[in-house]
């Protein structure tokens, strides 16, 4: 069987070319990935502007408090005093107003005192105090958003200041989601006595969308070896095709087959993991399908692993495995066996800024409440020897992970 390491470099190996670029408005730009750095189209600020409500000087004018100078103007956010200050003289301005030719400082209103066009400063200025220079945000040209990066709200903020409207992302990868097996209905649906609700697939689908992509959940398919072979031909149209459960080797488990009689080369098919063992990876031409196991917890796990990885390299981006924070065992635990094991656990922050880890007590892989309660995967590596309480362990932090994992 192949280590984790192994069957996730196979699969981003599999999505080297990113999808194509789009332009999208820079309000539907959230949350999607550059696909190439844009340029600020000003500077900002454009000029010298002040940071306070106060008044704009000449430093040399008050080498010492008090001092008494001319108000000759104001300079308000939007407006400008134009023309160059003479000495002796003073600007009243406000926040956001540009500084007269020849300011150099603000001394701020509350240390001042007025009488009509006289001011009086009370506090000797400190040249460049309370002025934003220009371009003190970005200037004209520069590029503070690097392709590859996922846009946040702020950095949607940041590119209208820049004066885009527009920005070049790539496409979002279109995933279809299929689920098979007579077993399965659909939450809302009658549940027979042999049946269970299918919920991996709603899962996924959520996942896709909360990490950019389009997923396009499926109906269930029956064990139809003819049905199953459809579903495959229109899944493969989009980015991956993703199936669910019909992977293993079982009478009953009829995906293999239908990839096979359509063309497609069987990468692996087993993984020294847990919870996940069969996990499936197939090609033909440009078309890619990951195929989960279909245990709940399984999927969930195997997607955090393989499809994030994936979508993430269409995207443009690294592909990586999820990254590992340091974290202390709260309670012993067992050797571990030739598997690559994801543990739900539940980390908690004490006093100092570390992580503690205690592991559910039931692993079973079809436990979504499980899976719901833990906030953190410890992970065991294969032979990994007994541990007691206080060892530090890795661990995979799921509150912090994007997409709402």
């Amino acid at each position: 069987m192949l280590s984790v390491k192994e069957a996730h470099a196979r699969v981003i190996a599999a999505f080297s070319s990113p999808l194509p670029a789009e332009m999208v408005s820079i309000a539907d730009a959230a949350g999607r990935v550059l696909a190439v750095a844009p340029t600020a189209r000003l500077t900002q600020p454009p000029a010298a502007l002040s940071a306070m409500d106060g008044y704009a000087v000449r430093g040399e004018d008050v080498p010492a408090a008090p001092t008494t100078l001319t108000l000759v103007g104001e300079a308000a956010a939007g407006g400008s005093y134009d023309h160059a200050l003479k000495p002796g003289e003073t600007v009243r301005i406000f926040t956001g107003g540009p500084l007269p030719m020849g300011a150099d400082s603000i001394v701020i209103q509350e240390d001042t005192q007025a009488n009509g066009d006289r001011i009086t400063i009370l506090e000797a200025p400190i040249p460049g105090r309370h002025v934003r220079k220009a371009g003190l945000d970005f200037s004209a040209g520069e590029s503070p958003l690097a392709a590859g990066r996922t846009l946040t709200t702020r950095d949607v903020g940041l590119a209208a200041a820049m004066n885009l409207p527009w920005l070049t992302v790539h496409r979002k990868p279109r995933v279809a989601i299929l689920s098979t097996g007579d077993e399965l209905v659909m939450p809302g649906e009658p549940v027979g006595r042999n049946q269970i609700v299918s919920s991996s697939g709603i899962a996924v689908a959520a996942l896709v969308k909360g990490w950019g992509g389009d997923p396009t959940l499926f109906d269930i398919a029956r064990d139809d070896a003819a049905l199953i072979q459809d579903r495959i031909a229109a899944g493969t149209q989009h980015d991956i095709l993703i199936t669910l459960g019909g992977a293993s080797v079982g009478d009953h488990d009829l995906v293999q087959d239908a990839l096979m009689a359509q063309g497609f080369a069987m990468d692996f098919w087993k993984i020294a993991m847990r919870p996940g063992k069969p996990l499936m990876f197939a090609a033909r031409d440009r078309a890619r399908v990951l195929g989960l196991p279909g245990n709940p917890v399984s999927t969930m796990v195997c997607s955090l692993l393989f499809l994030k990885p994936a979508m993430e390299r269409m995207m443009g981006q690294a592909g990586d495995l999820p990254a590992t924070v340091p974290a202390r065992l709260a309670v012993d635990v067992k050797a571990n066996d030739q598997r690559q094991d994801y543990v739900r656990s539940l980390a908690t922050r004490q006093p100092d800024g570390s992580l503690t880890v205690e592991p559910h007590k039931v692993q079973d892989s079809s436990m979504l409440s499980v899976l719901a309660w833990c906030n953190a995967l410890l992970i065991r590596p294969p032979h990994d020897p007994a541990k007691k309480a206080g060892d530090t362990v890795r661990i995979v932090d799921l509150s912090v992970l994007p997409g709402g994992y």
